[in-house]
């Protein structure tokens, strides 16, 4: 299910969106992607393979790449989640949860791309779950302590773990189309717009002046490379072209505004007055944390208190985890296209929701302050994305590394998560393009979920006590579902088109279906050497039975799970096409015109 922003942007996405999509093949360097260009179907060649493994000074050159395009936007979530537990003044503690939040980045990769999907991929924070948190924070019961949160992730992902080893995941993909999809992510963004403000209004000079930067590089420079000299023992000493501004775009923007930033606390034209909000544009304001941060810090379970549990935290941070799953199911088949590999079969897709969800319960047990999703990036290796994670991993273990991240002053951060909000929404908006808009089905639909999104939470927050069923437990769960903004625009979205008639070309389930499934005349081969679990292969082969295990390399999708036997539909099949996607991708293709008319003629 592939949420494909227009061409002009997918270049940006990546660096800047906790929701990336398609990375082209020329944005990658010389030393990863060649100049000819096809897709899996239409054959992108490149450099290394993903079950290539590159010389190992490549392989941290490369994944040290892949953290730095990843970590843009993964640290504003520490940053902000900090905010809303009230850690705002508590820098050291701030500090910890950046540490902690690398280091599970580092472990979630490690787990998703040796055990898990095993595409090449980079687990990273979920911006899906902020609006959830600010919701359940809202509330004066669990105002400021984090114990709530973590309960909240890890029970949600104890949900995603069952739906991805179950495989009921196909099952609940054939009533979500793109009119659900469009205000369930676009309204991420949206609702997103006060946590932006809070940091931009510090010094709105200094915000802007990060947004120009990030204009700039990531679209009005990125077709240009940098000269840079290099030496290989074949050339020797020579100079290749580096295209910076496209592959570093935030990193670039967000050190030189830090810089201008420095220069500026130095001539004291930031106030020096700690008790007014244009302080914390002061590079210096934060400086003691550094200082007082452990050089070594193992994060572990429980460290910020016993998790919490109630149904509230884990309905709001459900609504958040099904948001991701649906996006990461679409960067699973944006990565496999990139890396030039099969599609991923269901097996795979199930084996990686599940992975997500096994690490958000680790991030949940150590108090990360979020959970993580797929991102997916530029380099088809394997074992560049394995060295990444060791990379993000060691990282969150050195404790200065996270102080130094949160000394970004908080304009410059507000600059940066403007442009990554925004990316957020355009990517839900971008799901209309498999939308039939001149119909006005479609057009109420989407407008009245979008509309109501803002409007419901916007009357909760500003009327606390607007809902009293005379249950409190109940008035809590309401409240928090009420409040999230992605929860009641994409259940709306997603009542009203299951519900009120309209075809399936009209809803744009055809089109996205098949920008979904594309695949191949791919023998098994293929899938086995790309999607086959480490070290035990044989022992899988050697039994039947976990041929119906829905995780496991060895199920075919002929071998239903029971989920998937009980809402199997009855139409027969029509053509190869339409087995195949069975077969591979786990979900049912629906009959296009041409399919019928070959029916009608039989």
């Amino acid at each position: 299910m592939e949420l494909k922003p227009s061409d002009h942007t997918n270049r940006f996405v990546n660096v800047c969106c906790s929701a990336p999509r398609e990375f082209e093949a020329d944005d990658a360097t010389e030393a990863e992607v060649s100049t000819t260009e096809n897709s899996y179907n239409n054959e992108k060649r490149l450099e290394y393979g993903i079950e290539d493994t590159p010389a190992f000074y490549l392989c941290i050159i490369f994944g040290l790449q892949q953290v730095l395009l990843a970590i843009s936007s993964t640290i504003s979530i520490p940053l902000i989640v900090g905010k809303q537990i009230c850690a705002e003044e508590l820098e050291l503690v701030k500090s910890q949860i950046m540490s902690t939040f690398l280091f599970m980045c580092g472990i979630c990769t490690i787990l998703q791309d040796t055990f898990g999907v095993r595409l090449p991929i980079i687990q990273g924070g979920c911006h899906k779950f902020i609006p959830a948190i600010t919701a359940l924070m809202a509330l004066d019961k669990w105002k400021c302590p984090s114990q709530s949160i973590q309960g909240g992730i890890i029970v949600a992902s104890v949900t995603q773990v069952l739906i991805g080893c179950t495989g009921i995941l196909g099952v609940l993909l054939q009533y979500i189309g793109p009119i659900t999809v469009v205000p369930t992510i676009t309204l991420v963004g949206l609702s997103l717009i006060d946590v932006a403000l809070n940091f931009c209004k510090i010094h709105w000079g200094v915000s802007i002046l990060t947004i120009f930067f990030l204009l700039l590089f990531s679209l009005y420079l990125r077709n240009i490379s940098c000269p840079i000299p290099s030496w290989t023992t074949k050339k020797k000493c020579f100079i290749t072209h580096f295209p910076v501004f496209k592959l570093f775009p935030v990193i670039l923007a967000v050190m030189l505004s830090w810089s201008i930033t420095a220069i500026l606390t130095e001539c004291d034209v930031f106030t020096s007055n700690s008790t007014l909000p244009e302080y914390k544009a002061r590079t210096d304001s934060r400086l003691h944390v550094v200082s007082n941060a452990k050089w070594f810090f193992i994060p572990y379970p429980g460290q910020w208190g016993v998790p919490t549990l109630s149904v509230a935290s884990y309905m709001a941070m459900m609504a958040a985890t099904f948001t991701s799953i649906i996006e990461s199911v679409g960067d699973y088949y944006a990565c496999a296209r990139i890396s030039c590999a099969p599609p991923p079969p269901a097996h795979a897709i199930n084996r990686g929701i599940a992975m997500e969800g096994f690490g958000s319960i680790l991030s949940g047990a150590v108090g990360s302050g979020g959970a993580t999703t797929s991102y997916s990036q530029n380099n088809a290796s394997r074992r560049v994305f394995q060295y990444a994670g060791i990379i993000f991993l060691i990282c969150g273990l050195f404790g200065k590394v996270g102080a130094v991240l949160t000394l970004l002053p908080d304009p410059v951060l507000g600059g940066t998560v403007v442009l990554s909000f925004g990316m957020v929404t355009s990517v839900g908006l971008s799901t209309l393009q498999f939308v039939d808009l001149s119909s006005g089905r479609n057009l109420c639909i989407i407008g009245s979920s979008l509309l109501l999104g803002l409007m419901v939470p916007r009357y909760i927050e500003e009327n606390a006590n607007a809902i009293e069923t005379g249950n409190s437990e109940l008035d809590q769960v309401l409240t928090v579902l009420l409040s999230t903004a992605m929860f009641v625009g994409g259940m709306l979205g997603f009542i009203l088109d299951n519900t009120v008639p309209g075809s399936d070309e009209e809803r744009g389930i055809i089109k996205w279906r098949n920008q979904l499934s594309t695949t191949s005349a791919t023998d098994d081969t293929t899938y086995q050497s790309t999607y086959d679990l480490p070290f035990i292969m044989p022992f899988l082969r050697r039994y039947k039975f976990f041929s119906y295990i829905p995780f496991l390399p060895t199920f075919k999708f002929e071998s239903q799970s029971i989920f998937q036997k009980c809402c199997k539909s009855k139409k027969p099949k029509t053509n190869l096409g339409d087995i195949q996607k069975e077969k591979y991708i786990g979900i049912p293709n629906s009959n296009t015109k041409a399919d019928i008319e070959i029916q009608s003629k039989m």
